[in-house]
């Protein structure tokens, strides 16, 4: 796997890296041995950078995280993200109520992450969403001071506009921009790509594959957990969804033609994109995670490029990524 560098101060990670939201969360449920095993696998084939946040679960995607990588923490880099506000009831649902970003929960919001994870210091520390109530010079002037205490390494911004990531990075370098972004999800391509570019900042496309549909294997969501968070989405409602196959099927085309799987053809499309850009898709199972490493190795021509693209222009897609008071936590 080769190896890319996000930000300009050293935080070098595998091309590809490792989502593990879904081994806890949002997509019904996962058994935890074998995430486990898919999580240490991943090590295997070179994957040295692993995504996760206190929410997934919540928190317990972290523990998982933690337990499964510390027999090779000194070979991996952690992600981890702060910015919700988490109640203290609840059992086995994401417990979220808003956003906080105020500084003391910044501060209280790592102290948990280090024991759950079990480290001593987060490699990449993402806010998960900005606050409006909280200037954006105050929540990562309290993260650099743990950058200064040495309780995490690097700082990172999730769903920012251009102009929040020049503020941010004006108080403290930003190693990188975690959005979603995907051939069905190009809204950085506006702003924030080409601020990042400027500013030397990476970028780490979440839900690379457009939460599985990019695959080519879900047609609809009668396969999917009935608390499968993808039951809400517009773009996975039926009518969006059949409107959308057409774009699957010439994905698959070119997938075909090149002699590889429509995922695979997706994430080399992503990498292709510069050399600043870390996808981090997900996956439970070994097969799965296998088929996405594989598209590491995968380089695509100027011309297959061009095809891709055409084949699944933005103005095509039917359906937002999120529901209204979801899109209302982004800033894209």
């Amino acid at each position: 796997m080769k190896i890319r560098t996000l930000g300009r101060h050293g935080l070098n990670v595998s091309s590809l890296g490792l989502g593990c939201m879904g081994m806890s969360f949002a997509y019904g449920g996962a058994d935890q041995a074998q995430s486990i095993r898919t999580l240490q696998h991943a090590v295997e084939l070179g994957v040295t950078h692993f995504d996760t946040a206190e929410v997934y679960g919540p928190y317990v995607n972290e523990e998982l995280v933690g337990r499964a990588l510390q027999a090779v923490r000194g070979k991996v880099t952690i992600a981890t993200k702060f910015g919700f506000k988490i109640l203290p009831h609840g059992e086995g649902v994401a417990r979220m109520a808003g956003v906080d970003s105020r500084p003391q929960h910044v501060r209280e919001a790592v102290e948990g992450s280090l024991k759950r994870l079990g480290v001593e210091s987060i490699d990449l520390l993402y806010q998960h969403r900005v606050d409006p109530q909280v200037p954006i010079e105050d929540t990562v002037g309290a993260m650099a001071d743990l950058v200064r205490a040495g309780k995490v390494r690097h700082l990172g911004l999730s769903e920012v506009s251009a102009a929040t990531l020049r503020r941010a990075h004006a108080v403290h370098p930003i190693a990188a921009v975690q959005s979603e972004y995907s051939l069905w999800s190009r809204e950085p391509e506006r702003e924030v790509l080409p601020a990042c570019v400027e500013l030397g900042v990476g970028f780490v496309p979440y839900s690379p594959l457009g939460r599985g549909f990019l695959t080519g294997k879900l047609n609809d969501t009668q396969g999917l957990a009935a608390d499968d968070y993808r039951r809400t989405l517009p773009r996975f409602q039926d009518a969006a969804m059949h409107s959308n196959r057409t774009l699957i099927e010439a994905l698959t085309v070119l997938a075909d033609r090149r002699g590889c799987t429509p995922a695979q053809l997706a994430l080399a499309w992503l990498l292709a994109q510069g050399e600043q850009i870390v996808p981090i898709p997900g996956a439970r199972q070994i097969r799965h995670l296998e088929e996405n490493v594989a598209a590491a190795g995968i380089a695509l021509q100027a011309d297959e490029l061009v095809a891709i693209q055409a084949a699944l222009a933005a103005e095509r897609i039917v359906g937002q990524r999120y529901g209204e008071v979801e899109l209302g936590m982004v800033e894209l």
